[in-house]
């Protein structure tokens, strides 16, 4: 497998990347799987810091192929649930009539909207689509880019939780303005990645988010891309939504400023907080018969590979039907619901999952209130 290498800033296209950390050997894949173990792929993930930005970035990047090769993110949860009625309420308020949604996944989105929209349709791009389409929602085997094309219009690209994945920012950018018309909407969900790494979640980079691309960049790039912001507020402490209007020419150059000192910091207390964490898991382990770990995705492979003692992990939790039964990608163990925790004596289950921590935290101590939580 060759990697893609990506040595330059991302924002200001100059070869002066600073490495900053490395973790080794670390599986390429973040979903669950049938296949043997000895078949998984690991690589080494380097990140690098743009010193006259201050973007965090990987430098080599796994092919797209691979890295999402099945899908592993199918919204299951009240969080996630609620998160999508929320933004598809977010954009029935600009009355669209055609949209097209980059990234659409199992269509959640979709189906929220034409609810409630049922005089307009909804078109999903997607590598991995889950959705099967209806007539009120099409579905486009893809990924979107420079060259997209199709013989429908639209008033209005959506997406949710996509440009945090491409691999370059500005052409993603770039391809949705000049795809757009002039009057045009592009509305958006974002990660609000500066608490998201504060908070210590453990999905804010990796192979999938390739780069620290806060909202303070997000909205530098909109500008120079010729976006209107015409609305950003945050929703709760999980994401930004934005509506942004295309305009004939870009907006009035924004001075950036380099967060160099500011997303170090940020970065390297990250590192540092999951070293001292493993240790106090690994202690809080040695009195427990069994122990589980929370979420068959990058929460548990993060701290597997980052040390986490696996001699008494018995296995994986995840609510996820898409899960069940699958041996999460680069570890040995099998994902299991939540329910196999229930009547069992002196277990822990390791709970650092973010912004999903209470409504899981409460789903265990109902199936069991004798667990012992690990955080």
């Amino acid at each position: 497998m060759k990697l893609i290498e990506r040595n330059k800033s991302i924002i200001t296209g100059k070869e002066n990347l600073e490495p900053l950390y490395q973790y080794k050997n670390f599986p390429v894949f973040f979903g669950c799987v049938d296949t043997d173990p000895k078949e998984d792929i690991r690589v080494d993930m380097n990140w690098a810091i743009c010193p006259e930005s201050g973007i965090i970035q990987l430098t080599e990047l796994v092919p797209p192929d691979l890295l999402y090769q099945a899908q592993h993110m199918d919204g299951t949860g009240s969080t996630w649930q609620t998160f999508y009625q929320v933004f598809a309420d977010y954009v029935t308020a600009h009355k669209p009539k055609n949209v097209l949604e980059i990234g659409g996944g199992q269509g959640a989105i979709a189906e929220k909207f034409i609810e409630k929209n049922q005089d307009s349709h909804w078109t999903i791009i997607e590598p991995n689509p889950l959705h099967a389409g209806n007539d009120h929602i099409s579905i486009m085997k893809g990924f979107f880019d420079k060259n997209f094309k199709s013989e429908d219009s639209y008033d209005m690209v959506v997406f949710s939780h996509t440009w945090e994945h491409a691999y370059d920012p500005r052409e993603f950018i770039e391809s949705i303005a000049s795809y757009l018309k002039e009057g045009d909407k592009l509305v958006f969900a974002y990660p609000n990645l500066t608490l998201w790494m504060a908070n210590k979640n453990l999905s804010s980079l990796n192979f999938e988010h390739t780069m620290l691309l806060t909202d303070y960049f997000v909205d530098y790039l909109l500008a120079e891309y010729g976006f209107r912001i015409i609305d950003k507020h945050a929703y709760k402490d999980h994401s930004f939504f934005y509506t942004t209007e295309k305009t004939a020419t870009p907006q009035k150059a924004v001075q950036l400023e380099s967060k160099y000192t500011e997303y170090k910091k940020l970065f390297m207390d990250f590192v540092e907080y999951y070293k001292d964490l493993i240790t106090l898991l690994s202690s809080q382990m040695d009195s427990l018969d069994e122990v589980y770990v929370f979420g068959g995705h990058i929460f548990s492979q993060y701290l597997f590979e980052v040390g986490l003692d696996k001699t008494k992990v018995v296995g994986i939790l995840d609510n996820s039907p898409i899960k069940e039964g699958k041996r999460l990608y680069g570890t040995p163990f099998t994902v299991y619901k939540p329910e196999v925790i229930r009547g069992k004596k002196n277990i822990g289950v390791v709970l650092k999952v973010g912004a999903y921590r209470e409504e899981i935290l409460q789903q265990l101590l109902t199936i069991n209130p004798d667990v012992t939580i690990l955080e």
